[in-house]
């Protein structure tokens, strides 16, 4: 998946002090905005255990705040705590079943934890709420290509382009659908339009390679091969396949040599 969380507001380190300071005196509403900003920012803080108790106590003021749930929920997630991220997630939407970002999170959880069925359905839902995000049609496309389902994978990943044009990793996604649906000339047109996106994606590189060598196109695959390598000189894959590429050309020393570098990488 790619951009995986999403969370509600941000201030400044100096106003959760002063919420912190003055807590006791406020009202139920206001102290459980209080501590929710304060989760919010121990969370760009990477402070994720103190976003937790910050967040379980917003929510100890406002059993009913369902941006505390979805929020603690996404510091969960990247604990690694997909279960109890999963449980805040339901929380947050039975307050509020509208909770777009909720069901977009929850979608993501599921996948992660291999339900793709229930990432998908939760992915829709979010695109009912909102058909302009971009995000979701990528996530759903890619958890459709995981499920082998690559038309369906493709049209997401191209609604995602209509609504996001700068998108690499949704050309380099379509791409691959397209490569393993046997379209190997949409393909390259993809990886050619990630890699003018950005230029350092050394899979794209690969990829690109790899279409190009199952047209025959064996020296345009040795160079892409290359300019991967040239990215991420530890990239196993590629000197194995700039190595088949060489043997079908008969360089055999060439390719032996890159067999051996793979060979060694992959130990």
């Amino acid at each position: 998946m790619k951009k995986l969380i999403r969370k509600t507001g941000l201030i400044g380190v100096v106003l959760v002090l002063v919420l912190i300071c003055s807590i006791g005196s406020l009202s139920a509403q206001e102290s459980a905005e209080g501590y929710f900003k304060e989760g919010n920012e121990y969370w760009s803080l990477d402070l994720y255990d103190l976003a937790i108790q910050a967040y379980t106590k917003a929510i100890v003021f406002n059993p009913k705040y369902a941006e505390a749930y979805n929020n603690r929920g996404n510091v969960y997630y990247y604990k690694g705590d997909l279960d109890r991220a999963i449980a805040d997630f339901n929380q947050a939407l039975k307050v509020n079943p509208k909770f777009a970002d909720a069901y977009y999170n929850r979608g993501n959880a599921y996948a992660q934890k291999g339900y793709l069925d229930l990432a998908i359905a939760d992915f829709t839902e979010a695109l009912k709420l909102n058909p302009k995000d971009a995000d979701a049609f990528y996530n759903r496309g890619v958890v459709y290509a995981k499920k082998g389902n690559l038309d369906r994978a493709i049209a997401d990943f191209t609604e995602a382009l209509k609504l996001n044009p700068k998108d690499a990793e949704a050309y380099y996604n379509r791409g691959l659908a397209y490569k393993n649906k046997g379209d190997l000339d949409r393909a390259i047109a993809d990886y050619t339009e990630a890699l003018k996106l950005n230029p350092r994606d050394a899979g794209a590189y690969n990829n690109r390679g790899v279409a190009y060598a199952l047209k025959g196109d064996l020296d345009l695959a040795i160079a892409d091969f290359t300019d991967a390598l040239k990215i991420n000189p530890k990239y196993a894959e590629a000197y194995y396949n700039r190595g088949l590429a060489y043997a079908k050309k008969g360089d055999l020393d060439r390719a032996i040599a890159d067999f051996t570098e793979a060979e060694k990488l992959n130990k």
